[in-house]
């Protein structure tokens, strides 16, 4: 058995499109920005982000458990049980102790932490729910999942910031190759859009502040690009092995291909300017997925809107490729969820593979002069798709790249 012979069986999304693999598809194709003002971020000077529309936890989770987690698994477990459904599965009938979850989270629960932090500065220690912990730290992601979905394999959450996601699901891909379990559980899973966050990455400079105008903010590859969006939302995939997949007659949406990690050590914030941990990344990918540069049909870039990270990575593509095949970037429409964003870009990625269309980047408008890349804006492309790889980049040079192959 190759490990390039892992299969997605399964996809979950929830965005700031909606909830659900379709109507994550159907808002990307539109090419239209989420971004909006958010009343959770008035008075800041960067007020808008890209919240998930009306997701109620307690219809979708019932009042007690969506009481006890914070909106990061809420959104995490939503997303994967979508996944499992999808892959055919139900966890009434596995064999739960080969079933591993692995997923992406760069912060943990600032939902809730927002607010105790709130009551402590107000005096009311002993308001603050005894709960604080386990809502806030990143590995209850992974914890909560495996029990509601009695998934008592392996158990573990990747935290490389922006990277998180796409490191999860090459982590994910690593142990069904070593067979230390049969179905994994993958993706990644964020929810910043609170005050704090806010007002850190906009003192950092990474924010776009175009508050005229949320919706034209988040601009990847534009010559007028100022910052990116803050966004949230959680991406799933379900893994098996492809023979094992086809032994029941699942769905295989995609195969996971290859998966390539490296670090800059450059930085601790800033990209290195010629890109070259990612041109390592990809080079990794394509050399686990032996594919070569010119299979890849299509690439899902990081495309963070901002001035330093889109100029980085698309030199990187170019060192690579010469010419890059076509590029989108799906933060243009659905804004940056930090550690989810790598897990949704793949499960994008997947989605372009099975129905050989690419999404539009939006707000493209004028292509920075600096950027030589063959971008997908306007409109969605059909296009020919046997592989394609999905990049994430994140703080500390931490570099993820996954490549995907039609099945």
């Amino acid at each position: 058995m190759k490990t390039a012979d892992i299969a997605v069986t399964g996809l979950g999304l929830v965005t700031p499109a909606g909830v659900g693999v379709q109507t994550t598809w159907d808002g990307l194709l539109s090419g239209r920005s989420l971004a909006a003002t958010d009343e959770q971020l008035a008075g800041l000077p960067v007020d808008f982000s890209c919240r998930v529309p009306d997701f109620d936890p307690t219809a979708r989770l019932g009042r007690r458990l969506s009481w006890r987690i914070d909106r990061f698994i809420q959104m995490g477990l939503v997303a994967a049980r979508e996944a499992v459904t999808d892959a055919g599965w139900d966890p009434a009938a596995w064999d739960g102790a080969r079933v591993a979850v692995v997923l992406g989270n760069g912060s943990g629960g600032n939902d809730h932490a927002h607010r105790d932090y709130e009551l402590l500065n107000r005096g009311r220690y002993k308001s603050i729910s005894p709960l604080c912990i386990t809502r806030a730290v990143s590995n209850m992601l992974a914890g909560e999942l495996s029990a509601d979905l009695q998934a008592l394999g392996p158990s573990l959450v990747t935290s490389t910031a922006c990277a998180s996601g796409g490191t999860a699901i090459g982590v994910a891909r690593g142990l069904l190759a070593s067979s230390m379990c049969d179905i994994v559980i993958t993706g990644g899973s964020e929810s910043v859009c609170r005050p704090m966050a806010a007002a850190g990455f906009g003192q950092m400079g990474a924010l776009s502040t175009r508050v005229h105008d949320p919706a034209g903010a988040c601009r990847p590859f534009d010559a007028d690009r100022d910052g990116f969006v803050l966004g949230e939302g959680a991406g799933v995939l379900v893994l098996e092995r492809l023979a094992d997949a086809r032994a029941r007659n699942a769905p295989v949406r995609a195969l996971v291909a290859g998966y390539g990690a490296s670090a800059d050590g450059y930085h601790f914030s800033s990209p290195d300017p010629e890109g070259q941990g990612v041109v390592r990344a990809i080079h990794a990918a394509l050399a686990d997925a032996a594919l070569s540069a010119s299979d890849i049909d299509h690439i899902n870039a990081h495309g963070t809107s901002t001035q330093l990270n889109d100029v980085s990575e698309a030199r990187a593509l170019c060192s690579v490729f010469g010419t890059p095949p076509p590029v989108t970037a799906n933060k243009s429409v659905l804004g940056h969820s930090i550690g989810g964003a790598g897990a949704i870009e793949a499960a994008v990625t997947v989605l372009s593979l099975h129905h050989q269309t690419i999404p539009p980047i939006a707000n493209l408008d004028r292509l920075d002069p600096e950027i030589d890349l063959d971008v997908v804006t306007k409109a969605p492309r059909s296009h020919r798709l046997r592989a394609a790889l999905s990049n994430s980049i994140g703080f500390g040079g931490q570099n993820a790249v996954l490549a995907f192959r039609a099945p």
